[in-house]
């Protein structure tokens, strides 16, 4: 239930005359004229933009070396702004995107609620957990944020936020997989002074670090983020003293308008148009076996998208974020896809879109909702949406074509086991392997193997060494794992699996699973490609690791472990026991293009480099290779032959086809001037569909199968996990028979190819 006086919590983006408004009088801001960046000449703009850039990188590089933590040191999970004083962001690290998404939101609190009590002034630094607030994502996400004050005036902010392992809660990790609201979770602490006048307070530093079942690494990494922003400090008061003030303002704005000014002139670029896509959450919280949807509809007019998530499914289980996690979903997929070549001067790229939502939903779930694992649920969820509505909005644009890209990893399993390590000490570990996750196919290459995770641009795998000195176990191997990627013209990148086993640990550990995708892959493929493979994660009970160990053999399947496979759901919690192992997977890139237009020697390298199987080789891409090279014959009869059944053995042919295109929407679809005014046609065969600007569903084939066999890498039926009959549908040029589109969606989702 709502929880009266909870919405002053709730920071929301405002306009700048009246968030001055409501800052204390007596706080004296430097600002300068809006226009007064005009006046830089070039150079000295240049230098000052590219100092500011690199004061960012230099904070990153003192939080690595100071903190202890393996989220930070080894995995990047970690971030920064600089902001003016106003706390619009001027400029974002490369790490953790969503992490820094809504700073701004959380400064804006802090002017409006601490300007007059207790105050803000030189030499201090508040400290936040609050999602609702802003800043990070849920409450393990804890920032530092800091005042910069020259000659009286507050002249901007710095921050560093990173993810902290453990800030108290019912369960270990702060994460609490059976939760129904906030109160299991661990406690959301809206802005406090930790740094009074230059002086850090003990008894604020100690009310926090008292929760966290490690205590140590908390303040450490606290102590780090204090370190960073002194570090960002010190050098913009350099750059202000070299410079002077003003100047320095005045590049600062230029920056940001100069983002929002190219950004906006890409958009203007694209053709006006709406484009919606449907995901889901799997299992709201350990017990549950639902899926829970979530809507959005990109709309782009002019220079402006709007990014409406109406009809997102009411907040339940702890699968949910806050109005927070919603903007860092949107930002993981903008940043890096459309605007990867733009600085990340992300107040400015805020203006150019807004979000319409309604309160109360999954990813703008209202308090006391449980948010305890945001970041890999319903925000990773959203811009796994918002990734490829892009895709196809830039799809439709020729000089964006190259930047267009399938779906990365769908979603993060995010594993925590806790126990007593190698030293007898007890402790809380995460996994940080699904990092090396697979990117999605573009229209003119494949995805990158194990090239990582979109929201993280930074992120990295962590050495295995590292792992095992700093946590109790032991790792079989890490590997990329064969079909992963989704099928296509261009194959979606292959993700990684890891398995690895209780070591040096003298009793059982608790593992803490959490993740999404396993039911239906999250990583969508464009233009007819097919998802990635569904995620899997397994423990090997019982298994012979000892004596595999002392014969000198380290097993490479879950075969050779013997013992059995027990399937772990979406929200798991388990003991692992020092004979088992744990087998971790998550979902490979999507594809590009329809599979049966692959180059068949790319399939039979596929497959003798062991990134398809040569059963997926025959039955998707409909290539036969034998001792290692293509069967021209027995390719050319088995791609006729799957043709063919897309089309219900009618009559097809395949051949480029004259037609005067208007412009082009995928690799498949084009716009044609027609009496109308203008139709969409097949590229291929030149099938007119309907009108341009309409929905086309009735005017194409559907084909619908069971996921478990049609998808390559799907290991287990979807039935598994949740009780919906979740199915493959593909939609199907009927003239050619080539394949426009593929999904995973529950049987009784409406077919759409808005």
């Amino acid at each position: 239930m709502p929880v009266a006086g909870s919405e002053r919590f709730a920071s929301r983006p405002l306009p700048m005359a009246d968030l001055r408004a409501r800052i204390d009088p007596l706080l004296r801001l430097h600002e300068v004229a809006a226009d007064a960046g005009d006046a830089i000449d070039p150079l000295t703009y240049e230098v000052i933009r590219h100092r500011i850039w690199s004061i960012t990188d230099e904070m990153g590089e003192t939080l690595k070396r100071m903190s202890g933590s393996q989220g930070v040191t080894e995995a990047n999970d970690f971030d920064f702004a600089i902001c003016d004083e106003l706390g619009q962001e001027v400029q974002v690290g490369l790490y953790n995107t969503g992490l820094v998404a809504s700073m701004d939101l959380a400064i804006y609190w802090i002017l409006q609620n601490r300007s007059r009590n207790p105050g803000i002034e030189a030499g201090d630094m508040f400290l936040t957990n609050d999602p609702w607030v802003g800043g990070g994502l849920h409450q393990n996400d804890t920032a530092i944020i800091a005042p910069i004050f020259i000659d009286g005036e507050l002249f901007a902010w710095t921050s560093a936020i990173c993810h902290l392992i453990d800030v108290g809660g019912a369960k270990p990790g702060s994460a609490d997989l059976a939760a129904v609201d906030v109160f299991t979770e661990a406690v959301p602490t809206p802005p406090i002074k930790i740094i009074r006048g230059g002086e850090l307070q003990d008894d604020v530093l100690d009310s926090f670090v008292r929760r966290s079942r490690m205590p140590h690494h908390v303040q450490l990494d606290l102590r780090a983020e204090i370190g960073a922003n002194q570090v960002g400090q010190r050098r913009l008061a350099a750059l202000v003293e070299r410079y002077g003030a003003d100047t320095v303002k005045a590049v600062m704005k230029r920056m940001m308008d100069d983002a929002e000014g190219r950004l906006r002139a890409r958009l203007v670029s694209i053709p006006d148009g709406s484009w919606s896509s449907i995901g889901y959450m799997e299992q709201s919280a350990v017990g549950d076996r639902g899926l829970h949807k979530i809507a959005l509809t990109l709309t782009k007019t002019g220079d402006h998208l709007t990014f409406d998530f109406t009809g997102t499914d009411p907040q339940t289980g702890m699968i949910n974020s806050p109005y927070s996690g919603m903007r860092a979903g949107v930002m993981f997929a903008l940043l890096p896809l459309l605007a990867g070549d733009i600085p990340w001067c992300t107040g400015g790229l805020m203006r150019c879109f807004d979000l319409v939502s309604e309160e109360g939903t999954i990813n703008n779930a209202t308090y006391p909702a449980a948010i305890g694992l945001a970041p890999i649920s319903s925000a990773w969820a959203t811009s796994n949406l918002v990734a490829e509505c892009l895709g196809r909005l830039m799809d439709a644009s020729a000089e964006l074509k190259p930047r267009v890209q399938a779906g990365c990893t769908g979603a993060y399993g995010i594993v925590t086991i806790a126990g007593i390590d190698q030293r007898g000490v007890p402790g809380v570990s995460l996994l940080f392997d699904m990092m090396a996750g697979g990117y999605g196919a573009q229209p003119d290459r494949d995805g990158t193997d194990t090239a990582g995770i979109l929201p993280i641009p930074l992120g990295r795998a962590p050495d295995v060494e590292m792992q095992e000195y700093l946590s109790p176990y032991l790792v079989l191997w890490r590997r990329e794992e064969v079909d992963s990627g989704g099928a296509g013209a261009h194959r979606g990148g292959l993700s990684m699996s890891a398995c690895l086993v209780p070591h040096g640990t003298p009793f059982p550990v608790a593992g803490s699973f959490s993740g999404n995708g396993k039911a239906r892959a999250e990583s969508a493929g464009l233009a007819g490609g097919m998802p990635g493979g569904a995620a899997f994660d397994a423990v090997v009970r019982g298994t012979d690791i000892v004596g595999l160990l002392a014969a000198g053999r380290i097993p490479s399947s879950m075969e050779e472990l013997g013992g059995d496979l027990e399937v772990v759901g979406n929200r798991a919690e388990l003991f692992i026991g020092l004979a088992d192992a744990v087998f971790i997977h998550p979902s490979g890139g999507g594809g590009y293009g329809d599979p049966l237009q692959r180059d068949p020697e790319a399939v039979a390298g596929d497959v003798a480099d062991g990134k398809v199987s040569a059963r997926a080789a025959e039955t998707v891409y409909g290539v036969t290779v034998r001792a290692g090279r293509v069967d021209a014959e027995a390719t050319a009869r088995g791609r006729a032959a799957l043709r063919r059944a897309r089309l219900d053995d009618a009559p097809g042919s395949v051949a480029d086809v004259p037609a005067e295109a208007t412009r082009p929407l995928d690799a498949n679809l084009m716009v044609v001037a027609d009496s109308a005014g203008g139709a969409v046609a097949c590229r291929w065969c030149d099938h007119r569909f309907g009108p341009a600007g309409t929905d086309i569903v009735d005017a194409v084939r559907i084909q619908e199968q069971s996921v478990l066999g049609a998808v390559p890498g799907t290991r287990v039926a979807s039935t598994t996990y949740v009780d919906h009959d979740v199915i493959l549908r593909n939609y199907v040029c009927p003239g050619c028979g080539t394949q426009l589109r593929s999904e995973i969606v529950p049987s009784d989702q409406p077919a759409a190819m808005a």
